[in-house]
């Protein structure tokens, strides 16, 4: 017999499920546990004289969050969850937990989220955790089903470079057969050199290194990025509108796919409307200093000039918003400039940067001339600028952060909830 999910059990159907013991009841003659799967929550009933004597014996040794098997019949009950129940002909204990459980996650005691890190997989135990991984599972989906719509390729670039594409201490090193290299902060270099090959739309979803010691709730040494490129393009103006079509496209398929989940984490979500809001970085300036939030033009905005942004925006029923038009100084090599401004953008969702990107700057020789202006030396990128020399179109794309997106559709506070095994500056185990 094959195994039956709870949500699939049906009144007068027999049925093989198998799950944890998530709560026991004793009322004498009638006992009962609640056996849940990754689907949900199912009663198996047992009424004294209805059931064989060793079955009853069997949950009497039964404990919380026992694995166990149950075979039986489904029956129409008013008083069980979801209005079924199953009365077992058989039963099966398949590994036994240890008592006392280490961690909560009913509901009813707060755990401490290190506590919970360590005990991650009893932690997923808990719906509204499960959940969230279940949404993040249909937000990659969602990304994917967009971009192999919209004509993009997935490519896989090396995790392994001998370079970081924005460079500074940001990296983390390691040792590759005596010679020096690095975790990738991006593969940024590598989606450029393939805007030369012939295809001319790509993406990748991999994990990318940050060796930063933040302690934010935006932050993790390892993340998901989404990286997209394209080529042939006339302005960052073409990144902007596949960043709103990608956007819109997820949350209209996590709507669609994700109703039981939204509705045990309790969250409602609305399909963003495109084209989404753009302003330049001088009128980002200029808008926060009438609220008295004091920023040099020339510097990067910091996460508190991103909440207030995100709270100014909000009132003028924008959430999600382009900046666009960023200073020059402060944005990589291969971003194209346009004198003191470049043709950089950031995508933000309510205060939180969501995507980077922009134009890329295709011409070799002006690539050059930017890498020496910023203190890198071209020579330890010349596999970078080969691809610059035998025909590059114009191009640009951009790198969208998978756990932000994903924090910001189920509305949690910290990105590492996100993330099933996050490693921050104070995490590395489990």
């Amino acid at each position: 017999m094959e195994r039956t999910y709870t949500h699939e059990v049906k009144a007068g159907s027999r049925c093989l499920l198998k799950g944890w013991v998530a709560q026991i009841r004793d009322l004498g003659g009638l006992k009962f546990f609640i056996l849940r799967d990754r689907e949900g929550f199912i009663q198996v009933t047992l009424k004294k004289g209805a059931v064989p004597q060793g079955l009853i014996e069997f949950v009497n040794k039964l404990g919380r969050e026992d694995c166990v098997s149950v075979t039986g019949e489904a029956k129409e009950s008013k008083q069980a969850p979801n209005g079924v129940e199953v009365i077992p002909e058989k039963m099966e204990l398949v590994s036994k937990a240890r008592s006392p459980l280490p961690l909560d996650f009913d509901g009813k005691i707060q755990s401490g989220v290190d506590k919970r890190f360590d005990y991650r997989f009893l932690d997923l135990r808990n719906p509204q955790v499960q959940a969230i991984f279940r949404i993040r599972d249909k937000t990659l989906t969602a990304v994917r089903n967009y971009f192999e719509s919209s004509g993009f390729v997935e490519v896989q670039t090396p995790i392994i470079q001998a370079a970081g594409a924005e460079g500074g201490a940001t990296l983390f090193p390691l040792i590759y057969y005596q010679k020096e290299a690095f975790l990738r902060q991006s593969p940024q270099l590598y989606k450029q050199m393939m805007m030369a090959s012939g295809l001319d739309r790509i993406y990748e979803i991999g994990s990318v290194f940050r060796a930063e010691k933040f302690h934010t709730r935006r932050h993790v040494s390892e993340f998901l990025s989404v990286d997209a490129e394209l080529a042939w393009i006339d302005s960052e103006e073409d990144v902007m509108r596949v960043l709103d079509g990608l956007i819109c496209g997820v949350y209209k398929d996590i709507r669609k796919a994700c109703r039981t989940e939204l509705e045990i984490i309790g969250r409602k979500i609305d399909v963003p409307e495109a084209p989404f809001k753009r302003l330049a970085y001088d009128d980002v300036i200029k808008l926060l200093g009438k609220e008295d939030v004091k920023i040099e033009w020339g510097d990067d905005l910091d996460d508190p000039h991103e909440k207030k942004l995100g709270e100014l925006m909000a009132k003028k029923g924008h959430d999600w918003y382009f900046i666009t038009k960023y200073p020059a100084k402060i944005k990589p090599f291969y971003i194209m400039m346009d004198g003191d401004h470049s043709r950089g953008i950031d995508l933000d969702n309510q205060g939180l940067e969501i995507a980077s990107g922009g134009q890329r700057e295709h011409r070799h020789d002006k690539l050059v001339s930017v890498m020496k202006s910023k203190g890198l030396d071209p020579h330890k990128f010349e596999f970078f600028l080969n691809a610059f020399l035998w025909g590059m179109p114009s191009h640009g794309g951009f790198g969208l952060g998978a756990d932000r997106l994903v924090q910001q559709i189920v509305g949690i506070e910290h990105v590492r909830e996100t993330i099933l095994f996050p490693r921050t500056p104070d995490k590395l185990v489990p």
